[in-house]
């Protein structure tokens, strides 16, 4: 049987091989690789054309031992189900790539104590900077991680920590634009599904009985979450209650407000003749479903994230930096005049 003869593996071009095909010495491809200005505009053309034409690529792990940089961020995300947080994720991702920098993403699986674990584990492996896209940890948590490395929350404020950057929408100004719209709809029972026991949820609540308060309307909540089952289950006992029936639902999220959706569609509740709903996020799986949202920029708060972040690893001690953007209402299908469904 004839032996097989396999073609040599082709040897990787080193740093030494391209200052050899550009003439120069070896420190100086070093500086020219690092965009140093002490290289002169004829010696840059001519090592990068030597790099390119022999299909040079820099050890990154090498180069970070020696510079002390990973230029690797950290990335955790509460929840991989949620939308909301992939498409902040994305801008992550854009701006990192924008920078030249990594990332290395964990989650806690709905459990606090992972959660330290994961992040601690992102330490570990010298990320330069971490960003917590929504979190369950206690402010004493965040403060130590940002006294240790360069961090930004994103999707809640929170100052007064040191070394500390957030980005954040206006949860109460949200919540008022979801309840002017439904009551220049005419509606009145407006019943607000809570997205349970979180920071986000209590804000977004507060600003709903603040904006009913604002038109001289009783507020009603019906204790909820921020995925679609709950919101299901919310809406149910929001329509199947003793009390006056409402005409309208504004939902804390806009999974709970797919859920909710759900619940009027199975009770046979037409949306939106016999019931508005408004959610709130803006993730774009709203626009085929055509419901009513409050809508946040998801992936240009992930950009901001990222991009403080690779601010604050380059300037350490400039002052913290809390961003709040703009919030909108977009008025779809799901909202729509007051007009009282018959009676279940």
């Amino acid at each position: 049987m004839p032996t097989p003869s396999f073609e040599p593996t082709r040897r990787r071009p080193t740093l030494h091989d391209v200052a050899a095909r550009a003439g120069v010495s070896k420190s100086l491809v070093s500086l020219a690789l690092r965009n140093s200005p002490k290289v002169s505009a004829a010696s840059r053309v001519a090592i990068l054309t030597a790099a390119e034409e022999l299909g040079y690529r820099p050890n990154r792990t090498a180069s970070s031992l020696v510079q002390q940089r990973t230029h690797t961020i950290g990335v955790h995300i509460l929840d991989l189900h949620n939308p909301v947080f992939a498409e902040i994720l994305d801008g992550v991702h854009e701006a990192a790539r924008h920078h030249e920098y990594s990332t290395v993403l964990v989650t806690g699986n709905a459990d606090r104590q992972t959660e330290k674990r994961e992040i601690t584990r992102l330490l570990e492996s010298r990320v330069e900077g971490l960003i917590l896209i929504a979190h369950r940890l206690s402010d004493e948590d965040v403060a130590e991680i940002a006294a240790e490395v360069p961090t930004v929350v994103v999707t809640w404020p929170m100052e007064g920590i040191a070394q500390l950057d957030s980005v954040s929408g206006d949860d109460a100004l949200g919540m008022r634009l979801g309840v002017d719209h439904l009551v220049a709809l005419g509606h009145e029972r407006i019943t607000h599904l809570s997205g349970g026991d979180n920071r986000i949820a209590h804000a977004r609540q507060a600003g709903y009985e603040v904006a009913m308060a604002a038109h001289g309307l009783a507020p009603r909540i019906v204790s909820g979450g921020f995925t679609e089952a709950a919101g299901y289950t919310a809406a149910r006992e929001a329509v199947g209650s003793s009390a006056p029936r409402p005409t309208a639902l504004v939902v804390a999220n806009d999974l709970a407000a797919i859920g909710a959706l759900a619940a009027m569609r199975e009770l046979g509740v037409d949306v939106p003749g016999g019931m508005s709903i408004v959610g709130y996020d803006g993730m774009r799986l709203l626009e085929s479903l055509d419901v009513t949202t409050v809508a946040q920029p998801l992936a240009d708060m992930g950009r901001q994230a990222a991009d403080l972040l690779i601010q604050r690893i380059n300037q350490p001690g400039r002052p913290s930096v809390h961003s709040r953007v703009a919030t909108g209402l977009v008025a779809r299908g799901s909202s729509g005049p007051c007009a009282l469904a018959s009676p279940l």
